[in-house]
């Protein structure tokens, strides 16, 4: 059995399985490694420093032949930095939430790079099919960071149902199971983040990495809006309870300190940075709040997942965590994974046929 399907195809990948682009995590070494080992892996540009994406493009590509991706949203101060660099060095699809329009996404696709957004509800996939997606990856409930209610097994069908592009399953994927499981709802293969975190090649330091080991209860793996406002998935620990317990005023007040730091960081003035803040609220996609409170993301996810400190930091995560017992290599963990997936799909097959 060769498990390859149109999103192979599309992606030029040799199996049906992708390393979605988590924030200062999925770098050049990760991203090359997934696509080594038949994935299919997305580099975290949304979060590269304004001036640097191209030296990691360039650095991927020195670890790979493979074809990869990059993650951007339009709400980056680089996100034409972005842009360019992908058409540039024709990669091969880019993956996004938040943006683009159908103008950026046309220009993309012009350009043959394959346009494949995240959505969480059906509503957006529809709308980001309208706008020239070429493919949709739909997470459910049980993914990590920014997520929704509904959970994958709900999500997928409906998605299915309502476009005509491939659609890639994500939230709450870890093995073969999972990846037959997808297929078998008509899905065109698996997206994992969590998984991929927690492989040999990811930069996440080994104190945090311990930290989702030991998180064997998913009930521990919850959802918040006390981070920026927006429900988001974590693991529960001290900074999560935390914030939960501040007011509001209080949240806002450590969000205007973590501002004025993220602009200094990204080169941003005040002038600049109350205009990239107009853009997100004029987007209609936060509100004021929202707006204001959405520097203290990133500061608290860095001190998690790039500091390793797991009491101060917050630690996004997938449901899956409380599923994984060990770090794998991308190699063993792709190769596993599809092994897995063809002995189940080989089994429903041989149930079919004796029917």
């Amino acid at each position: 059995m060769n498990l390859h399907t149109v999103l192979c195809e599309r992606l030029g990948s040799r199996y049906p399985v992708v390393q979605t682009a988590m924030g200062w995590v999925a770098d050049a070494n990760l991203t090359a490694a997934t696509c080594n080992a038949g994935g299919f892996g997305f580099f975290a540009g949304a979060t590269t420093e304004p001036g640097d994406v191209e030296n990691q493009i360039l650095a991927i590509k020195s670890k790979t032949d493979r074809p990869f991706g990059v993650n951007f949203h339009m709400f980056q101060p680089n996100a034409e930095e972005v842009i360019s660099v992908v058409i540039k060095h024709k990669v091969r699809a880019v993956s996004y939430g938040r943006g683009p329009d159908a103008k950026t996404i046309k220009r993309l696709k012009d350009a043959g790079v394959v346009c494949m957004p995240t959505v969480g509800a059906v509503k957006h996939a529809v709308k980001a099919v309208e706008l020239g997606a070429d493919i949709i990856t739909v997470q459910g409930g049980e993914g990590g960071g920014h997520t929704g209610a509904v959970p994958t097994t709900i999500l997928l069908p409906q998605v299915l149902d309502a476009v005509k592009v491939p659609v890639v399953a994500a939230g709450g994927f870890f093995d073969g199971r999972g990846l037959a499981a997808a297929l078998g709802y008509g899905a065109a293969g698996i997206a994992m983040g969590t998984r991929f975190l927690m492989t040999n090649e990811s930069p996440v330091p080994r104190s945090a990495l311990d930290r989702y080991l030991a998180t064997k209860d998913p009930t521990l793996i919850r959802t918040t809006t006390a981070v920026d406002g927006l429900p988001q998935r974590f693991i529960e620990n001290a900074e999560i309870r935390r914030l939960e317990n501040m007011s509001l005023p209080a949240r806002l007040a450590m969000s205007m300190k973590y501002a004025r730091q993220w602009g200094k960081e990204s080169g941003l003035g005040p002038i600049a940075m109350a205009k990239l803040g107009l853009k997100v609220l004029s987007s209609g996609e936060n509100s004021f709040a929202q707006t204001v409170m959405a520097p203290n993301l990133p500061t608290l996810v860095q001190r998690g997942v790039v500091e390793g400190n797991t009491e101060t930091g917050l630690l996004p995560s997938g449901q899956a965590a409380a599923m994984i017992d060990r770090l794998e290599s991308c190699e063993e963990l792709i190769a596993r994974i599809v092994s897995e997936a063809e002995a189940r799909l080989k089994a429903i097959s041989a149930l079919v046929a004796a029917n």
